[in-house]
């Protein structure tokens, strides 16, 4: 019986200050690496077989923190390295405590294009707040330059398909440690959420949600995430 454990990064530094952050690589603020030290606790029931993250730093913080409180050492599986060296290092990193943590930029954040860095009171006074609100919660709204949710779900979903869920139904216990955008793309596959309705999703920071693949399908046992709260 396989789960899969859904964490949000803590708090960025440019979530603190109020800004689309995207891609741009924000490390956590401290009140991100609090609420990570949570997280952890919350996690410490889990014996992990194997993490995933994005490229960017506030994600790896996120999930070393909560490897760490384990005693898991978390060795970073890269993108790109030579196929005949992957699976001397995916053996090699399952004993005395560690753990590989596979990394892809599939798992980033939605790209924000033009609003990236950018304070979300100056978007909405350059842009509108219809045409901002559209942008941030209509699923294949695109804002200047940047990804719909749509693109980063069509982004995400593959890599998650084919090097998460699979070892989670053949009976892995998986953390996956990403983005707001990222996990609510998953949350949409994983319950069926209608295009329409993955908008009024929000996913609180450095809280674990958690899914159990048993009998063929998958059920959300524990976690939650709010609905319809107001945009920040």
């Amino acid at each position: 019986m396989g789960l899969l454990v859904l964490v949000r990064h803590g708090e960025s530094r440019w979530n603190l200050d109020n800004k689309f952050t995207g891609w741009v690589d924000v490390p956590l603020s401290q009140q991100g690496i609090n609420e990570a030290k949570r997280c952890a606790k919350h996690c410490r029931k889990f014996e992990f077989d194997c993490a995933y993250t994005s490229r960017l730093e506030r994600a790896h913080e996120t999930i070393q923190i909560i490897l760490g409180d384990q005693d898991r050492t978390g060795v970073v599986q890269h993108e790109g390295i030579n196929p005949k060296y992957r699976e001397w290092i995916r053996r090699s990193n399952r004993v005395d405590g560690d753990i590989p943590v596979f990394t892809s930029e599939d798992l980033n954040e939605r790209y924000y294009g033009d609003l990236q860095g950018m304070n979300k009171k100056q978007a909405e006074r350059k842009y509108g707040l219809r045409r901002l609100l559209a942008w941030r919660r209509g699923y294949d709204t695109r804002p200047p330059k940047g990804e719909s949710l749509k693109d980063a779900f069509d982004r995400i979903m593959p890599f998650v398909r084919e090097n998460v869920f699979l070892p989670v139904m053949r009976g892995d216990h998986a953390l996956l440690v990403a983005h707001g955008n990222t996990l609510r793309a998953i949350i949409k596959d994983l319950e069926g959420i209608s295009d329409e309705d993955i908008a009024d999703v929000d996913l609180p920071e450095a809280r674990p949600l958690v899914y159990r693949f048993t009998r063929k399908r998958w059920e959300h046992i524990a976690g939650t995430y709010d609905h319809g709260r107001p945009l920040r």
